[in-house]
């Protein structure tokens, strides 16, 4: 990376701090004892601190080194249809992971149509809770020894800590919104 092209990074992240902090170049310069125009210059990208200059802007800007040198990519909050993944099994039964990288959050929203007289794979009890909602059709869940019929636009809520799997027992197709804490699927 160019000289140039670094010192304008770190001019934009002094200027970005300073703006969030409400303060004006004049009293970052006071509090670092700088001149407004060698702080002006930084944010301009046309001068390079030294490592105690910038150590001192930085703690100066209530930040740390490590969280001013942090490389941030914008989170992604919008997940649309085509960056889905998704899994057809041996019955038709397709599932969509509506949030590709949900693995590392701490839910896992899935996109669940299960065939009719189809029946997804058991589970295994396993730490967390799931929540789902039907969307349309009826599902039969079964948690432990319980069986419960749930319907379009009602929901389910359990913990994990048993055997548990989904059944579609209708003539119809089900869909349902199923919602993993921690991710498990």
């Amino acid at each position: 990376m160019e000289t140039d092209s670094v010192n304008r990074q770190i001019g934009k992240k002094i200027r970005d701090l300073r703006n969030q902090k409400g303060l004006t170049q004049q009293e970052l310069a006071d509090r670092t004892e700088l001149t407004k125009g060698y702080i002006s210059q930084l944010e301009h990208g046309l001068a390079a601190p030294s490592v105690i200059t910038l150590l001192d802007l930085i703690e100066c800007l209530g930040s740390t080194p490590s969280e001013f040198f942090a490389e941030n990519e914008p989170e992604q909050v919008v997940f649309s249809e085509n960056g889905f993944f998704e899994k057809f099994d041996d019955e038709g039964n397709h599932i969509q992971w509506i949030v590709p990288t949900a693995q590392k959050n701490m839910m896992e929203p899935l996109l669940v149509v299960v065939q009719p007289h189809c029946r997804l794979e058991d589970d295994t009890p396993h730490e967390g809770e799931e929540f789902g909602f039907v969307l349309s059709g009826r599902i039969r869940l079964h948690l432990g020894e319980r069986q419960y019929i749930v319907k379009a636009g009602e929901s389910f809520y359990y913990k994990a800590d048993r055997d548990h799997y989904i059944e579609n027992t209708t003539a119809s197709p089900a869909k349902f919104v199923w919602v993993s804490t921690p991710p498990s699927f």
